[in-house]
């Protein structure tokens, strides 16, 4: 049978591996649903170490729910010693001891290519990283970084500065934010008020990525989403450009065909970039 699917569907037995080390959003718009969803979009083997639970609901006094350092420890060395890692992601991390413990372990077995999404806040408003935890973040992680991916309100909390609001105070910011240290920064505008605009910089040189704003409330998981997909094609081995390339219009795909549960904000759609790509 193995034979069989490998010759008619052209699958190879040699599928890039990737990790995502994040919490579990149990909504599935965002997190590591978001990220496994992408994995699966972008054909790769996706893995996960949950740090956390985040679980907002109108019934429960709790929603945030964090997972032991031993458990981290655990599903990590679980995907790393049993399948093995080409490239892996940090998104929701929370606790300065989390990201302490997580930097150990990247160090310790370094995967070829590393993206670092800083998050911090929620689309629904939650905090998702204590504020002790962003000196560890910045001075530890970003430099395994092959690249970090802020968007406009996480750039202004880690550079502790006032509103980015233009294409030229983003790419300050971005300048500012790779003096800590990763290869790649990309600074992601969803939130200026006219284009949605992504900006690449490589220590040297800017790359743009703009694309007309789409008027929805409907975008939970799309920096997760963008992160991930990022992450996905530089396992297979895409260049830097050619994977947020990747991402970007996967991620707009996504939002365009956003889906609306009518309870809030909605969810990116995940399969919406292959649907469209087969029409």
């Amino acid at each position: 049978m193995k034979k069989e699917i490998k010759e008619v569907k052209g699958v190879s037995n040699m599928i890039a591996r990737v990790l995502t080390i994040a919490g579990s959003a149990a909504q599935g718009s965002a997190g590591i649903q978001a990220d496994l969803k992408t994995f699966q979009e972008r054909d790769v083997y996706g893995m996960a170490a949950i740090t956390a639970i985040v679980a907002n609901n109108p019934v429960t006094s709790q929603g945030m729910f964090t997972n032991s350092l031993e458990a981290v420890e655990a599903q990590f060395y679980t995907a790393v010693k049993n399948v093995g890692v080409d490239a892996a992601k940090t998104g929701m991390l929370f606790t300065k001891e989390i990201i302490s413990l997580v930097v150990g372990l990247l160090e310790e077995n370094q995967p070829r290519s590393l993206v670092v999404d800083p998050v911090m806040i929620g689309k629904m408003g939650s905090q998702l990283l204590k504020d002790d935890a962003i000196e560890e973040m910045r001075e530890r992680l970003f430099p395994l970084a092959t690249v970090i991916t802020p968007n406009l309100h996480e750039a202004e909390r880690i550079l502790e500065r006032g509103p980015i609001t233009n294409k030229e105070e983003m790419k300050r910011a971005a300048q500012s934010l790779h003096r800590f240290g990763s290869d790649y920064v990309v600074v992601k505008g969803g939130a200026l008020k006219e284009e949605a605009v992504d900006i690449l910089y490589d220590g040297s040189e800017f790359i743009e990525w703009e694309q007309p704003r789409i008027n929805t409330i409907h975008t939970s998981g799309a920096g997760c989403s963008f992160s991930a997909a990022i992450t996905a094609e530089l396992a297979k081995g895409a260049s830097m450009k050619e994977a947020v390339s990747t991402a970007k219009s996967y991620v707009t795909a996504a939002i365009e065909h956003a889906l609306d549960f009518g309870k809030g904000i909605g969810s990116t759609y995940h399969a919406a970039y292959r649907i469209s790509q087969h029409r």
